[in-house]
């Protein structure tokens, strides 16, 4: 087997020489011959492995808390000083299960959060799977180290849905290297758990070496029986966030899972999840974490995991168990208590600083010893990526979409249920029409590449009752959906998410009602958190009067390709069977 490097002796020399004189500052600092850059003195903090609150004073230098106790520092002249008296300190809140690309971007959504104390996000690599080759991944995942939120990554195992290629993206050299890195610390989430059920040993092999290198493996098990969790749990699974009632989750811990509530913006499962845990009895939270689970931007409009935290203590949690929910065991979870989670002497600086013990919303945020939030002002916090350097530009579409493309013939479409649900219809509907009338409640179906190679045509319900075309780049994979009554509009959809370079666009009787560009390969938006969850907000509102019933329109067009969700979706390949695991109908080539 190939051994994986990132660096070369002599960069790694570098890099150890570094941070052994890193080490010995801190020291330093201690014994009084250095400064500290920060202390904030007379404060009560959260110690998370006694649960106790404590009186001290915390010295910082640079990134790292390097005392916690009574005093202050001798050679403390040009340190900041900032009195916490009568204030409460707790470790940087972490989202152990993000998905950093729900029409924001990474930086985005990590920079928003660390206003609110998200100062830590570990973040799926779906997107990057798709967009970018190992090299460039990597040194962008280098270049997120450097960034003032800690954004650590999994690998993942599979694509959620039917691709033209799967091994292109997903080879064993290509999933292996992902796990070697550094800034990797789990595997998952394996939504193929079926193939692994039924004897697919590349995905045992991968879960084995996740397991070997002491990185966790995260499994998606919607609905699943004590049966077959107790299977994956011996194949390796060690996480899992899919619990949906306070039975199910507590079923979880008893089977040994680091088990994630989810509170997300198509399942806020977590305050009826916690009632019930309470309610069974539960009074051990140690191996509980919170999620919001890649919610869509308007649901973050006051911060991350705080608003978790805050749900846990109106719910009845212990004080301390609830900070520990979104901070401590997190970070024991995957390994890194040395590293974040804690108020504790090495730790990274991921400090916030609240007005009472149960409210978990900060006056002030530390993140690497960095100001994010001070007295409740906002810092300044440039953006630091340069997209462009890892080809994250616009989409160039060198190919056209035409009448000739909208041919609809097959009798099977798909039948939104709610917001990710989708079952099987015969369609009765006329689809050789241009227009579908108003008075049926089809519409025409599109995926098509993005690359314009291949297409695949059908009906939908449930989406909309009247809309003339929304297209949409922003999809599972990247590729086109086109949704809606009229042919002409979902042409003139088309001529505008070209001119944009992808995005999302609403058309209706040949006006172009609303547009999201998505300059970022089509997926993400290049703009303020703001602007993003007013045009989000905008698109929700548009898509009701026009018909959707459920929640969450953004997840539904996400997931028409989702694959670990039941029961029917349209893929790469074509319209598949999720449960039989066939093509019902192939994907048609242009």
């Amino acid at each position: 087997m190939e051994k994986t490097t990132y660096w070369s002796v002599a960069v790694m020399k570098d890099h150890i020489l570094w941070r052994n004189r890193e080490l010995r500052k801190q020291v330093a600092v201690v014994d009084g011959m250095e400064q500290p850059t920060i202390v904030l003195k007379n404060g009560t903090y959260l110690n998370t492995y006694t649960k106790q609150w404590l009186r001290a004073n915390i010295w910082i230098y640079k990134d790292r808390i390097v005392y916690v106790g009574e005093k202050m520092p001798e050679n403390g002249t040009s340190a900041e000083i900032v009195d916490c008296e009568g204030l409460y300190l707790v470790p940087g809140y972490i989202e152990p299960h993000a998905h950093p690309y729900q029409l924001y971007n990474p930086e985005l959504l990590a920079l928003h959060g660390a206003k609110f104390g998200t100062t830590t996000l570990i973040n799926d690599n779906l997107v990057w799977n798709f967009l970018l080759d190992n090299e460039k991944a990597f040194s962008l995942l280098e270049e997120f180290d450097r960034h003032p939120v800690s954004m650590y990554w999994w690998a993942r195992f599979d694509s959620q849905t039917a691709l033209k290629n799967e091994k292109e993206y997903f080879s064993t050299r290509k999933v292996l290297k992902w796990l070697n890195h550094p800034s990797v610390i789990q595997g998952g989430e394996l939504t193929a758990w079926p193939s692994l059920l039924e004897g697919d040993d590349r995905l045992l092999y991968w879960m084995q070496e996740a397991n070997r290198l002491g990185k966790p493996v995260e499994g998606h098990l919607p609905g699943a029986s004590e049966k077959t969790l107790t299977r994956l749990i011996l194949l390796g699974v060690t996480a899992e966030h899919e619990a949906m009632t306070g039975k199910e989750a507590i079923k979880r811990l008893e089977l040994g899972y680091q088990t994630g509530l989810r509170y997300s913006s198509i399942r806020p499962d977590l305050p009826v999840l916690l009632e019930e845990m309470l309610a069974e009895g539960l009074q051990t939270f140690d191996h509980v974490t919170m999620t919001t689970d890649g919610a869509t931007p308007s649901f973050y409009e006051k911060g991350i995991m705080n608003i978790c935290i805050d749900i846990a203590i109106k719910k009845g949690v212990p004080l301390a168990d609830a900070y520990r929910m979104a901070s401590h065991n997190a970070a024991d979870h995957y390994g890194m208590l040395d590293e974040l989670g804690c108020i504790a002497p090495g730790r990274i600086a991921h400090i916030n600083i609240l007005e009472t013990k149960d409210n978990p919303h900060p006056v002030s945020v530390l993140s690497k010893g960095e100001w994010i939030l001070k007295n409740y002002k906002e810092q300044t916090m440039p953006i630091k990526i340069d997209w462009e350097n890892y080809g994250i530009r616009p989409i160039e579409f060198d190919w056209d979409l035409t009448l000739e493309d909208m041919q609809f013939s097959v009798p099977i479409g798909l039948n939104l249920m709610n917001d990710v649900i989708i079952q099987p219809y015969a369609i009765k509907t006329d689809v050789t029409l241009d227009v579908i009338p108003d008075d049926r409640d089809d519409a025409f179906l599109m995926l098509i590449d993005r690359k314009g190679n291949w297409r695949v045509n059908t009906a939908i319900k449930g989406f909309t009752n009247r809309l003339g075309a929304v297209a949409s780049s922003f999809s599972t994979t990247g590729d086109l959906v086109f949704i809606g009554k009229s042919k002409q509009d979902m042409l003139l959809a088309w001529k505008r998410i070209k001119e944009l370079g992808g995005g999302i666009v609403l058309v209706h009787e040949g006006d172009i009602i609303f547009e999201l560009p998505l300059k970022m390969a089509g997926s993400m938006f290049d703009g303020t958190m703001r602007e993003l969850m007013e045009k989000e907000s905008n698109l929700k509102k548009l898509l009701k009067e026009f018909g959707y019933p459920f929640g969450d329109p953004v997840y539904s067009i996400l997931f028409l390709s989702a694959t670990h969700l039941p029961y029917i979706r349209i893929t790469q390949q074509g319209i598949i069977d999720v449960k039989k695991r066939e093509v019902l109908f192939p994907a048609t080539m242009r």
